[in-house]
């Protein structure tokens, strides 16, 4: 057998651009088999280290089943609903993307369908072609001053907004989870869907396919918009109740609708295509050659990293990073970081290995700041991180401040002179809300029964007076971390307790967003619960800081994990892990 039949071999079902099938021809040896059927293709896949689908394609349960050599489901596009990635992951199959190389393409699509409907351009070719010259017939309207409503504000609601904005536009934004600082920079305004349908002119949907968006947009929601107001879908056809659109449409409840999806494709026969109030493509608003390109090449190159790397076989997501690659999410306590230096030191093992999640080129740390600031501080060029893949699977929950060895008055008084900060007093009874009415930042309540909500001065910003106000008691006093809210719980445990600082809760979106735009929260107020956390590696530090390449430290990591593996020293729990100390 030559060297040719031993590389591992790649399936593409889709097609891809030709750039992604060579680089894949370097490493792997390639089939292209477009159109099988799932039968076909549950019968083939056991022969393939990997596959590659566009969106036509569907990996399902069966399909997984079947791969038995198989390592890698790559999806050419940004959507995973034709992947059934949690079967996937319990196989410890990789399941990778390319989530950003069509985002312009769709947004740019989105625009051009906005447009399209503002100034009837299909209908005024098909008019000219046809011998009429209809100027008054096809009278349009213009975009700068109107509403344009996104749903849901992820990449290509982003890229939505700002294109929209450079048109003059006014922009709501309906989001799961409100992302204030983002939607700050954007200059969007985030309202309830039902504010939403009821001010915009044109509203554009940006939704993943999940089954509680399935029918998100129906008669209900139809009937809250104008009847001047237009409907744009780029996301997936199952968002949309196609009969109730088409009643929306032919009644006149809206003025018209441009989709570039529909519930069943091809939709060749579909009512809601023909319609004369519709623009309709056939799902083309990822397709152009630049889009298909970047897909392929970011798609390909994953597959060759994880082909040739140790994060393919590793089913534990464990890796090898530069440390420069890699940033805290959140402020450090400079004393917790020595002390943990100190420990890292001493012991030479890298215990709890930190988690992170990739965001563009960087890895934002979710857990673990404080080792990973250690490790920056005492020259390490590398660190092991656990890589959350599914940010869907975290949930975040908020630590509260329990602040020690302070006379309240003082304290209070201190927090009341910065100038990022006000504090207003409130009654106990009603903090809750008066946070809601205030807005504040976070409220302290003191072991004399007084009760202050904190506010960022005017013309501050909301994180800048956080993290202002923190690193000052945390400078000053003892500080710890608790769960709980209520201070009269927390006498029995600290004799020395001076006030309980209680921050409102935050969401994961929130927070990677903030880290996104080169921010960071206060130091210890978040807290991911993780599924699967990775806890006592026992990592020889030596090696990380050794001159070895990242693929030679990666290697490492492989076989030592392996060799846990072979021994059985490795236990899964399924439920969270609550890591309450370093």
């Amino acid at each position: 057998m030559d060297n040719e039949d031993k590389r591992p071999r790649v399936l593409i079902c889709d097609p891809i651009a030709e750039v992604g099938i060579e680089i894949l021809q370097e490493v792997a040896s390639v089939d292209v088999k477009p159109g099988l059927s799932p039968e076909d293709l549950a019968e083939i896949i056991g022969g393939y280290e990997a596959v590659v689908v566009r969106s036509a394609t569907k990996i399902r349960a069966n399909v997984i089943e079947q791969g038995r050599r198989l390592k890698v489901i790559a999806r050419a596009g940004a959507g995973l609903d034709n992947i059934d990635v949690a079967e996937a992951q319990n196989r410890g199959i990789q399941v990778v993307n390319s989530p950003d190389a069509n985002t312009r393409a769709v947004a740019e699509h989105t625009l051009a369908l906005i447009l399209a409907l503002a100034r009837h351009v299909p209908a005024a070719d098909t008019s000219l072609k046809a011998g009429r010259w209809e100027k008054k017939k096809l009278m349009g309207i213009g975009l700068f001053g109107k509403t344009l409503g996104i749903i849901g504000l992820g990449r290509i609601g982003r890229e939505v907004a700002v294109r929209a904005r450079a048109f003059g536009m006014r922009v709501l934004v309906n989001q799961r989870r409100p992302t204030p600082e983002l939607n700050l920079e954007l200059g969007v305004e985030a309202v309830d869907l039902t504010e939403l349908l009821r001010q915009s002119d044109f509203v554009s949907i940006h939704v993943p396919a999940r089954p509680e968006n399935h029918n998100m947009m129906g008669a209900a929601q139809f009937a809250l918009m104008k009847p001047s107001a237009y409907l744009i879908n780029t996301s997936r056809g199952v968002i949309v109740d196609e009969q109730a659109l088409l009643a929306a449409l032919d009644s006149g409840q809206i003025a018209g609708a441009a989709l570039d999806v529909f519930v069943k494709e091809p939709a060749v026969d579909s009512v809601l295509a023909q319609h004369e109030r519709v623009i309709a493509t056939p799902h083309i608003a990822a397709s152009t050659e630049d889009a298909q390109t970047m897909a392929a090449i970011t798609v390909a190159q994953q597959i060759v990293e994880l082909l040739q790397g140790s994060k393919l076989e590793n089913p534990l997501s464990l890796l090898v990073v530069p440390l420069d690659q890699v940033f805290p999410h959140e402020h450090v306590d400079p004393k917790r970081v020595a002390r943990l230096a100190k420990r890292l030191e001493t012991d030479g093992l890298l215990v709890n290995p930190p988690v992170v999640v990739q965001a563009d080129e960087k890895f934002v740390v979710l857990d673990g700041a404080s080792r990973i600031t250690a490790l920056k501080e005492l020259g390490y060029p590398h660190a092991i991180v656990q890589l959350v893949t599914d940010v869907e699977e975290i949930e975040l929950r908020t630590w509260n401040h329990v602040i020690c060895g302070a006379e309240p008055g003082h304290l209070v008084a201190m927090l009341d002179n910065l100038p990022e900060v006000s504090t207003i007093e409130s009654d106990p009874d009603k903090i809750l809300d008066d946070m809601l009415e205030l807005g504040g930042l976070c409220y302290i309540h003191t072991i004399d029964g007084k009760v202050f909500i904190i506010q960022p001065a005017a013309g501050i910003n909301h994180l800048e007076a956080l993290n202002k106000l923190t690193n000052t008691y945390i400078e000053n006093y003892q500080v710890l971390r608790t769960i709980k809210e209520e201070i009269e719980e927390l006498q029995q445990e600290h004799s020395d307790l001076a006030a309980l600082v209680v921050f409102p809760e935050y969401t994961v979106e929130q927070v990677l967003q903030i880290a996104k735009v080169g921010r960071v929260l206060p130091a210890g107020i978040t807290r991911f619960i993780i599924p699967g956390r990775v806890l006592r590696l026992n990592a020889e530090l030596s090696l990380l800081k050794s001159d070895k390449s990242v693929e030679e430290k990666n290697k490492w990591l492989y076989e030592l994990v392996t060799e846990k593996q072979a021994g059985s020293r490795i236990r899964y729990y399924k439920e969270p892990v609550y890591l309450l100390d370093e």
